[in-house]
């Protein structure tokens, strides 16, 4: 570990062998937290590679423990702390989406960088965290939607988590929670905090084997696609790599209020949500979840575009499809969809 990190320190970057070497010193105990910091705040200064990103998620999902499930799963994880202090958007869309009996099996943490992670607001929200295969394999198939909660089935991350927390900067790690789903979702929708780092991760994602993935970054400083302003879309599909911009007004939608999505713990999160859910939060909160869900329709292959999705998704809002699927996942109802 010395090692390589003297050849960091000196400007150079890790080859993707290399990577994987350091990932793997890090995953069994072998790298102190001291280098564990140091290592990720010298690539964050610098920037991280591709083969970098590949290596470290190879090594991820060496160590991780997977869920062999039989049919594609979509992912909404992004890499977090964007510092807007928004609800938690990608989670609510998840939700609509599994409304739709697309098989999502959201990957995600408490709260590192941000007022409130993906794993608080759904604890908030009352709906179970699996902790293991059989737990996550039986909620997709009943539910429609499993919450793969990282530290259980990333259990070799354990020795990053001080230094995560005492750095309590975006760093490396953020990246690679959206590259090593334990479901292995090969379409996925990843809102990132930089557009140039989307494009590096559509390429790690394009050797790591992905499908049909949208990494979004708002031009307002979100990780979401953005109900405010423009949003850069990188989109990786069947090993093409493009990207284009998008506006709310090409779905048909209007600008909306970043003020409407504004939290400031995991309750007011969780509360926003139901709301939106309920038909009874600002319009701004639900176009912006419905345009998120709608990325993740497109993904999954459920519809053809952007526009469908939207209309589908204020549907299920308006409809009641949303709440009744957060009932599902509270257990408050029963339903199978298998």
């Amino acid at each position: 570990m010395k090692k390589l990190l003297a050849h960091c320190i000196e400007g150079k970057t890790l080859s993707e062998e290399q990577a994987e070497q350091v990932m793997n010193l890090i995953m069994t105990g072998n790298a102190t937290p001291s280098q564990i910091a140091s290592l990720v705040s010298i690539m964050r200064l610098r920037g991280e590679t591709v083969d970098e990103l590949v290596g470290f998620a190879k090594s991820m999902k060496k160590h991780m423990t997977s869920i062999d499930y039989e049919h594609d799963v979509v992912d909404t994880c992004g890499t977090g702390g964007d510092g807007a202090s928004t609800f938690n958007i990608s989670t609510a869309a998840a939700i609509v989406t599994s409304s739709f009996k697309v098989k999502v099996a959201k990957h995600g943490n408490r709260a590192f960088t941000s007022k409130s992670g993906s794993a608080d607001v759904i604890e908030t929200l009352g709906i179970a965290i699996q902790t293991t295969q059989e737990e996550a394999i039986a909620n997709l198939n009943k539910q429609n939607m499993s919450f793969l909660f990282a530290p259980m089935f990333h259990s070799s991350m354990k020795h990053a988590v001080n230094p995560r927390k005492e750095i309590g900067f975006r760093t490396v790690f953020n990246l690679l929670g959206p590259l090593a789903n334990p479901a292995n979702a090969k379409r996925q929708v990843i809102g990132v905090y930089s557009t140039d780092y989307a494009e590096k991760m559509a390429e790690a994602l394009k050797r790591l084997g992905a499908e049909h993935v949208l990494l979004v970054t708002g031009r307002d400083g979100l990780d979401e696609i953005s109900i405010s302003t423009e949003t850069d879309i990188v989109e990786l599909k069947n090993g093409n790599i493009t990207r284009y911009v998008f506006h709310p007004s090409d779905v048909g939608l209007k600008e909306g209020n970043l003020k409407d999505l504004k939290v400031s713990n995991p309750k007011e999160s969780a509360e926003l949500i139901e709301r939106i859910f309920k038909g009874l939060a600002p319009e701004s909160a639900e176009n912006i979840v419905a345009i998120n869900a709608a990325a993740a329709l497109y993904v999954a292959g459920y519809i053809s575009s952007l526009s469908d999705g939207v209309i589908l998704a204020k549907e299920a809002i308006r409809n009641g499809a949303a709440i009744k699927q957060l009932m599902v996942l509270r257990n408050q109802v029963e339903e199978s969809y298998a």
